[in-house]
């Protein structure tokens, strides 16, 4: 496993990371979660992302089972806050209500006294940002909280919340987590250039375009049966965007790319995600432990400037690039 720092930070995470959006406690069961959890740690894995909304609280609380007895000092644990979490109109956005009362139940279901990163799961138009920000500020002055970092924001929304920072003296963002694919391109026009200015890492999620990327969709077949396409908990409706021909082909011309190069698909599209020096680290998920220990293979991988420019003619205008496309609810949900 290799190593990155978290942005411009002092803190160093595994450049694969692992997480459980639409796995544990929801597609998986228990001990299938655990056995991928042991097969991430087994490769190297110490960094574990998840959030307070997965599978209704359900995921925090599986990977908190999954990672018990597990020396804290070696992990490294990220979870995020902002979707609801409850039937009442405080128990989602980013007031400092729900932050604080989020970070305590997120705490007691991951059986931690912190966690390494805290995360603005979506930007809250209703509350005021430095409500927000004095908030996680006060939680890493109590030590529940080491770093934070945002998720799914714009750049000009990090660009407010850096200024905000700075003005009133509170710990800076040292983070994004955004979708990052070859084919979902949309933070490189702006908030790529803006983290490299400002020290931010991206942690990107979804680098098999969920599952697409493998190779497993094919033009004008079947969809596989229990893939991520047929899931009714929320994976069909993100990956629905990349189901069409005209795409799924070009992403099996792919495939000789990765055969010369002695890497499967996943692989192929995770370590192109690494490539990008502003990301921090790629977080892969999974049902099968050897799920992880393929997808943990990009680890290290270079790709050269000949394979990258390959890649793009294969893909061409099938990729995704609109920074428009980084939307948050205009109204808590």
């Amino acid at each position: 496993m290799e190593f990155r720092y978290l942005g411009r930070s002092g803190l160093k995470i595994s450049e694969i990371a692992y997480g459980n959006w639409l796995t544990h406690g929801s597609q998986v069961e228990e001990d299938a979660a655990h056995a991928c959890v042991r097969a991430a740690l087994d490769e190297g894995i110490t960094t574990f992302d998840t959030a307070d909304v997965y599978a209704g609280t359900r995921a925090e609380e599986v990977l908190g089972r999954a990672l018990k007895g597990q020396r804290r000092e070696g992990l490294e644990i990220f979870t995020k806050v902002f979707w609801p979490t409850g039937p009442g109109p405080n128990d989602r956005g980013l007031s400092r209500k729900h932050i604080m009362e989020g970070i305590d139940g997120s705490l007691r279901r991951l059986g931690t006294d912190y966690v390494d990163l805290y995360q603005a799961h979506r930007f809250d138009h209703e509350t005021p940002l430095e409500e927000t920000l004095r908030a996680f500020d006060d939680l890493v002055r109590r030590g529940k909280v080491l770093y934070v970092g945002v998720s799914e924001w714009r750049a000009e929304e990090i660009e407010r919340a850096l200024k905000i920072a700075d003005e009133m003296g509170f710990d800076r963002l040292v983070s994004n987590q955004p979708q990052y694919s070859m084919l979902w391109r949309v933070i490189e026009e702006e908030v790529v250039p803006l983290s490299e200015r400002e020290g931010l890492g991206q942690v990107v999620w979804s680098p098999i375009a969920q599952g697409v990327l493998t190779g497993k969709y094919r033009p004008g077949q079947p969809l596989p049966a229990g893939s991520r396409a047929t899931d009714d908990k929320g994976g069909a409706d993100m990956i629905s965007r990349f189901l069409d021909d005209e795409l799924l082909t070009r992403v099996q011309n792919l495939r000789p790319i990765a055969d010369e190069l002695g890497l499967s698909m996943a692989q192929l599209a995770i370590a192109w995600t690494l490539q990008n020096a502003n990301v921090s680290a790629a977080i892969v998920g999974a049902s099968r432990p050897e799920q992880v220990s393929d997808n943990v293979k990009a680890a290290g991988v270079k790709l050269e400037a000949d394979v990258l420019r390959r890649i793009d003619d294969v893909l061409g205008d099938a990729v995704f690039r609109d920074a428009s496309h980084t939307v948050s609810p205009p109204t808590r949900p």
